[in-house]
């Protein structure tokens, strides 16, 4: 079977943040326990005029110009989000429309006129979806090139247990024959179950009811009866709608923590069963690294201990615990568990295996569908600086998306993965962005903000949002 996978990759983070100290302090929350609790620093936020579209066209911008792409070359690109931007035109519409213009002196006018492109959307699994897709279509057919691209912004309530988990980026990669960075044997591991642990509903309010809300602001009492009356009479757009109930989309999503944490464990060690089925694989042995999605930086490490436990008797290394921090005292004992997480064998364990790909994450936050191509990112950048010798070694991948799915996969390091992870100049990128205050980010975050906070020139960012007859909520960027 041909190899195919990341041939080159890219990344976009927007240039402003959050230091989670001062988020924390603000909140009454102990800085401890964001930081060395959940492994957070920084939280990545967007500027007013960038949306999921503009963070995916910068990312595959920069992939395209720092890889001398041909985009003509290219027959698809897929993106993976949950923050798409339109409800029926996909988000990588947006970005191959504003990539076309940008690229029409070197490529010509519609060089991505041949590609298929389509958004894929299963939470924080999306853009794996579409690594996958794009990997079977390339491997079955001759020099066929793809581009994925995750893209996403994180957002949850003001003051919930969310939000000191937000982010924002995108990461693009180019998927071909004989790859240059890591290839994919073409197994996956699954594991899905319908569930409600987080999910981003229409909700719907009763227009008459806003209507009466509207009037208690202004100090006045009206009726159910009166308020239809005044509706039925109306001739203002907005109020003379057709509808009663007015639909209502926000980025914030209901969410249970707990059920969701539970949730990805489950969903998560169904799914190696399932690739162990495929392909039985010694972990500690044989996965040089092990790759999470991150909701934050730590979460991978949380909720893979228990597994780790079971590779480690599998490999008839059981009394090793047990004579660091004893036995336990029955299958529930919490307090063994407690140990376990901070015994030197497991602190060993993340620390070759779990925590080089957790560095980005504390740096930027929740990416969603881009958090698990982060940590890869992460990952190779630790590898080239601390001099590892990664060629032909295994990684394991583990993905996660609610409402929910696990994928497992696996990818092999190639021979010029260097030359390709050398100019991704990450931490060096990282640290220019600029720091926000909390008031600032609240404006941001209530869309009380009307003006571009950081001018970044050379970057693609949202211009307008159209309000024409026919155009009205199309949007439009530039690059500036």
């Amino acid at each position: 079977m041909k190899k195919v996978g990341i041939d080159s990759i890219s990344y976009y983070v927007p240039s402003l943040y959050v230091d989670i100290e001062e988020l924390a302090s603000k909140r009454d929350i102990p800085p401890k326990k964001l930081i060395n609790g959940l492994g957070l620093k920084k939280m990545a936020t967007p500027d007013y005029d960038e949306d999921s579209a503009s963070i995916a066209a910068n990312s595959l911008f920069r992939l395209i110009k720092e890889n001398n792409i041909n985009p003509t070359e290219v027959g698809r690109v897929y993106l993976g989000t949950e923050s798409g931007v339109d409800a029926s035109k996909p988000t990588s519409s947006y970005v191959v429309e504003i990539l076309e213009k940008v690229f029409t002196k070197e490529y010509g006018e519609r060089c991505f006129k041949n590609c298929d492109i389509v958004d894929l959307t299963f939470a924080c699994a999306g853009a794996v979806d579409a690594l996958q897709n794009c990997c079977d279509w390339v491997r079955n057919g001759e020099n066929r090139k793809a581009i994925v691209i995750a893209s996403d912004i994180a957002k949850y309530e003001l003051n919930s247990t969310g939000e000191y988990t937000q982010g924002a980026g995108s990461v693009s990669m180019l998927i071909c024959d004989d790859p240059s960075i890591i290839s994919f044997n073409g197994s996956w591991g699954v594991s899905t179950k319908g569930i409600g642990d987080f999910f981003k509903p229409r909700r719907l309010f009763k227009k008459s009811n806003i209507l009466i809300e509207a009037a208690k602001l202004l100090k006045q009492e009206i009726s159910s009866s009166e308020a239809e009356t005044i509706l039925e009479g109306a001739d203002s757009k907005f109020w003379s709608d057709s509808n009663d109930l007015i639909e209502v989309y926000k980025e914030e999503p209901i969410f249970e923590g707990q059920l969701s944490n539970e949730s990805y464990k489950e969903r998560v060690y169904e799914a190696l069963e399932n690739f162990n089925e495929q392909n039985e694989r010694d972990v500690l042995n044989e996965w040089e690294n092990i790759i999470f999605h991150l909701p934050y930086a730590f979460h991978g490490r949380r909720m893979i201990i228990n597994k780790w436990l079971d590779w480690m008797s599998e490999n008839g290394r059981a009394e090793e615990i047990y004579s660091e921090i004893g036995k336990p005292e029955s299958n529930q004992d919490k307090d063994w568990m407690k140990k376990v997480s901070k015994s030197n064998l497991y602190m060993k364990f993340i620390e070759d295996k779990i925590a080089p790909g957790e560095k980005a994450s504390s740096e930027i936050g929740n990416m969603y569908t881009a958090s698990i191509f982060m940590a890869l990112i992460s990952s190779l950048v630790d590898a080239v600086e601390n001099d590892k010798h990664f060629e032909d070694k295994k990684i394991g991948f583990i993905s996660y998306g609610s409402g929910s799915k696990a994928k497992i996969f696996e990818g092999t390091v190639q021979k010029n993965w260097i030359e390709k992870i050398n100019s991704i100049k990450l931490y060096d990128s990282l640290s220019k962005r600029k720091k926000i205050s909390i008031d600032v980010y609240e404006n941001l975050h209530k869309r009380r903000v009307t003006s571009n906070i950081n001018n970044n020139d050379g970057i693609i960012k949202l211009n307008k949002i159209s309000d024409g007859e026919f155009t009205e909520g199309l949007r439009n960027y530039l690059k500036y």
